[in-house]
């Protein structure tokens, strides 16, 4: 249930065919792996190829993130080239964007547990539900603390389902505070760190330069739930917490969404179309010029820079989010996570997949080849990177500050009353009694 945006794509000046040799290299110039060939008819965890010597087979099961399997399929071509003992096919699944989808889906293939998935990629809010179901084979064993370490924390929280990892980390999103660098200039300003601080520095740019101080995105949809755990984490606070325990109406909740609703209704520095608008309608007016800071996904950055979406390009920078008095900046984490099936007939083929997928040379060359971003956080500091996806290196620190949404087996249902339940809170108001009643439907959905 991932939000839908565009993947950050690469400067204008990179063309796609540029990246894709960069990408090359970065996997130290290996040779182009043999196209493969479909064999329908044989059984899953087969062998195959001949002459010197049979590979065993593994399945990727993978959301098409470039529209079509050949892009993956390319890029595991590469894991082929590297090694003599397995092969990687992907199975394509619908794209991030077709998230329903995807998951129908994926479910449907990991449910059989007859050895057609090796591998799989999930959004990040799927890891409890498929972990729940006996799904996905728990990767503890396999898994080194030290490779633990090497990743950003929230994200191996993420993958982490009643004290075991079952998922490990792959590429990552997170919301940043986007801002006019000329604004702050003229100002005498520098971007904000607590949330009332935000309040008071929009309120001056719409009274002097720009109509609208400060977007955010409210919809009653799955970017909602992103707001919404920014602003609570930021707080100190949780919807559910590290025991299972709902805590939604708690007063640290109360007081950030009661400022959500204020930034429209008591600062006035956010419009009431925020409460219908996600992702686009949100950019189009900040990089229209017409706006002095939004919350936003890594993408914007790039569509910033562009100067056939923006007019605003060489004027924009992006920072950590805001946060409360006593609380932490905090991002609400996107992204696909990999897992290994439950069902794989070849586990150890499929950890060696899954160490090279989250390997730096694997993770450096897909966020160049595909505009996602690295988990493992010693890539941030690739020179490649930082010429190829400068807008990554720059919200480095916005995803070491993530958090993940509720991680329960159903998010799905978790999500769907709380966009309800926040919704009404931010237009209405009552927001306290609002989300009293919400805690009590969430503690029958869990």
């Amino acid at each position: 249930m991932e939000p839908h945006h565009p993947p950050i794509r690469p400067e204008p000046s990179w063309t796609r065919r540029r990246v894709a040799a960069t990408a090359a290299t970065a996997l130290g110039g290996l040779a182009a792996a043999p196209a493969l060939t479909a064999c329908g008819g044989d059984e899953p965890g087969r062998s195959v190829g001949g002459g010197g010597g049979r590979r065993r087979e593994l399945t990727f099961a993978c959301a098409a993130f470039t529209g079509g399997a050949a892009g993956m399929q390319s890029f595991a071509d590469r894991y082929n080239a590297t090694q003599t003992r397995y092969r990687v096919t992907v199975r394509n699944l619908p794209p991030p964007s077709s998230s329903t989808e995807c998951h129908q889906q994926l479910t449907q293939l990991l449910a059989r547990k007859d050895g057609t998935v090796d591998v799989f990629a999930q959004d990040v809010v799927w890891i409890a539900e498929l972990a729940e179901a006996g799904w996905a084979h728990p990767l503890d064993g396999d898994v080194s603390a030290a490779l633990r370490r090497s990743f950003f924390p929230g994200v191996v929280e993420a993958c982490t389902y009643r004290g075991r990892l079952v998922a490990l980390p792959w590429y990552v999103d997170a919301g940043g505070l986007y801002y006019r660098t000329d604004l702050m200039r003229a100002l005498g300003r520098k971007p904000p760190t607590d949330w009332h601080e935000l309040a008071d520095l929009a309120a001056e740019m719409q009274h002097r330069r720009v109509p609208m101080g400060y977007l955010w995105q409210a919809k009653q949809a799955e970017i909602l739930l992103c707001d919404l755990v920014e602003f609570i984490a930021s707080n100190r606070g949780h919807i559910i917490d590290p025991s299972g325990a709902v805590r939604v109406d708690g007063a640290a909740c109360v007081e950030a969404v009661q400022f959500m609703r204020d930034l429209v209704y008591r600062y006035k520095v956010s419009p009431s179309e925020v409460f219908s608008w996600d992702e686009e309608p949100s950019r189009r007016p900040f990089t229209a010029g017409r706006v002095g800071m939004m919350r936003h996904w890594s993408y914007v950055y790039g569509v910033s820079q562009n100067p056939d979406q923006s007019k605003v390009v060489g004027k924009v920078d992006v920072a950590p989010l805001p946060r409360f008095p006593g609380g932490t900046s905090s991002s609400c984490l996107g992204g696909y996570q990999l897992g290994v099936a439950a069902g794989s007939r070849n586990k150890e083929g499929a950890m060696d997949f899954l160490h090279w997928l989250a390997g730096t040379e694997a993770q450096l060359a897909f966020a160049l080849d595909f505009g996602n971003a690295p988990s493992r956080v010693s890539v941030y500091d690739e020179k490649k990177l930082a010429e190829g996806q400068p807008a990554m290196v720059k919200l480095k620190e916005a995803f070491g500050n993530g958090v993940p949404r509720p991680v329960t087996p159903h998010y799905s249902r978790v999500s769907l009353a709380l966009q309800s339940a926040v919704s009404r809170a931010l237009v209405y108001g009552d927001v306290r009694g609002t989300l009293r009643s919400a805690r009590r439907d969430l503690e029958a959905i869990v």
